[in-house]
């Protein structure tokens, strides 16, 4: 008997002396690299909406635990606590394998230290020592102590479980929930974008004009009849001159957008629309009206979206123009929603999205993109994942010259974006939390949208290329271009990024 009592202690001391180790070590693990923990938290698809407080709670838990367990008084408290967070732990990684939109990295201690699905069976051994040191300690008490009783035993433990559980699973469903729809700036990065290619364009002045199955097309600002096609991967270029029929306008903005079979020649500010066929690149006059605009985006072979200004007052206004056999030009002034001046407050990017047939217009100084139909019906509103509902800017007025003029750099948000099927990829200005700021002086962030859905999918890291940012891009499929400086690079998207991807429009 006494040595079946020296036996149970030494098993009980064992799983003490195993479990206050693993705690102390993971919990200073993390203090010590406790911004690097906080960043991987932020990235958990669990944790991320509730980071700011759980990168302190589970380090002093641990300890906590660690103390009670070393209590010969609150052991059974201790070993409870222990087989209830390990529980936590095991929940938390089963749910990441199983049902998480993605795979984070792991987070300190020794769990940094191996895979998920080893630290699962890691797991699972401390689960059954805690329980048979609870088994254990629970069938050395006093007959009067209730823990004593093996119904209230088994109930305990069965509580413990299930409670256990359903916290994580709890604040896994909430998570998703707040990244989703209420969104406090935590980005997630459920897939990457591996650089497959790039090429030196030898000049910074191309923009993306439009593609067709087999190749890219470039325009050049400082070059506007020169178009430069690309195949998908880069390797193959050839050039060619736009002829026009008339050359009598006075140009200052002109761009070329491809549609096959035919391309486009556009000045918004003459205005005048020119139209041809790509296999010859001859072009003539198809429209040439008096309302000026800038920043549009074709919607099919006669119908085209605009931002233009206000006749009464000068400010921003969206339009679109049907420039068929009978032109008729329209307008909706309630898009576009002042909060400063009208004009500088609601600039922004405007994208057509051919598959759901939806206009999206960005805003640049503030969380909001508009989507609407392509008569310029008003679908949604969404928001971006940042905070800035407000644009941060200071307008004031020369006199001398009657302009209006931005006083103080603003505070940009939403730098370009681009539109695929159903998803709208945006290039943000702005950190989100528990981001590594290292990695805003190497890389520009990419956040992805669904259009059908209003939800934040994600997002991902474009690199520098000789200290240059990313200054335009487009995407095609699972291919991401971008203009860095001279160069045009090529990006190959996971397929975490682009799983969204759909035909069927918002209902």
């Amino acid at each position: 008997m006494r040595l079946s009592i020296v036996i149970k202690n030494i098993i009980i001391n064992t799983v003490c002396i195993l479990y206050t180790s693993l705690f102390v070590y993971a919990a200073v693990s993390k203090l010590l690299d406790f911004e690097n923990f906080r960043v991987q938290l932020g990235q958990s698809p669990l944790l991320s909406a509730f980071a700011g407080f759980i990168v302190w709670i589970v380090p002093l838990a641990e300890l906590f635990i660690a103390l009670l367990v070393m209590s010969k008084k609150w052991r059974l408290i201790g070993l409870f606590a222990s087989f209830s967070l390990m529980i936590m732990f095991t929940a938390y990684i089963y749910i990441i394998l199983n049902y998480s939109s993605f795979i984070p990295c792991s987070c300190g201690g020794i769990l940094e230290k191996m895979g998920w699905r080893e630290h699962l069976i890691f797991n699972s051994v401390f689960i059954i020592l805690a329980a048979a040191g609870i088994l254990i300690l629970a069938g050395m008490m006093p007959k009067t102590h209730l823990i004593s009783k093996p119904a209230v035993l088994a109930s305990a433990l069965s509580i413990t479980v299930f409670f256990s559980i359903g916290i994580v699973a709890f604040l896994f469903i909430l998570s998703e929930d707040i990244i989703e729809h209420r969104n406090n700036f935590v980005r997630r990065f459920p897939g990457n974008a591996v650089k497959v290619g790039e090429i030196d364009l030898q000049f910074s002045s191309y923009y993306f004009a439009g593609a067709t199955k087999e190749k890219i097309y470039l325009g050049n600002y400082t070059a506007p009849l020169r178009i430069t096609a690309f195949n998908s991967t880069l390797q193959k270029r050839d050039d060619f001159k736009v002829h026009l029929n008339r050359i009598d306008f006075p140009f200052q903005s002109v761009q070329v957008r491809v549609l096959s079979p035919n391309f486009y020649l556009i000045d918004g500010s003459v205005p005048v629309i020119y139209k041809g066929l790509i296999k010859d690149w001859k072009a003539s006059v198809k429209w040439n009206g008096s309302n000026t605009f800038s920043h549009y985006q074709l919607m099919d072979s006669i119908n085209l979206a605009f931002r233009s200004n206000s006749n009464t007052k000068g400010e921003s206004i969206l339009g679109s123009l049907q420039f068929g056999d009978k032109p008729q030009v329209i307008f909706n002034a309630k898009l576009l929603q002042k909060q400063i001046d009208g004009i500088f407050d609601v600039d922004g990017t405007l994208n057509y999205d051919k598959d759901l047939q939806r206009l999206i217009y960005i805003y640049l100084y503030r969380n909001e993109f508009i989507v609407t139909d392509k008569y310029l019906n008003l679908s949604y509103r969404g928001k971006t994942i940042d905070t800035v509902n407000k644009a941060h800017i200071k307008v004031t007025t020369v006199a001398s010259r009657q302009e209006i003029k931005l006083a103080a750099p603003p505070l940009l948000v939403n730098k370009t974006s681009s539109v695929f099927k159903n998803l709208l990829f945006v290039n943000s200005a702005l950190l989100g939390k528990y981001e590594p700021a290292e990695m805003w002086k190497d890389a520009s962030i990419i956040d992805i949208y669904d259009l059908n859905t209003n939800f934040y999918k994600g997002s991902f890291y474009i690199y520098h290329i000789k200290n240059q940012r990313l200054k335009n891009f487009f995407v095609l499929n699972d291919n991401f271009y971008g203009f860095i400086g001279k160069y045009m690079v090529h990006y190959k998207l996971n397929k975490r990024l682009t799983s969204a991807y759909k035909n069927k429009s918002q209902k």
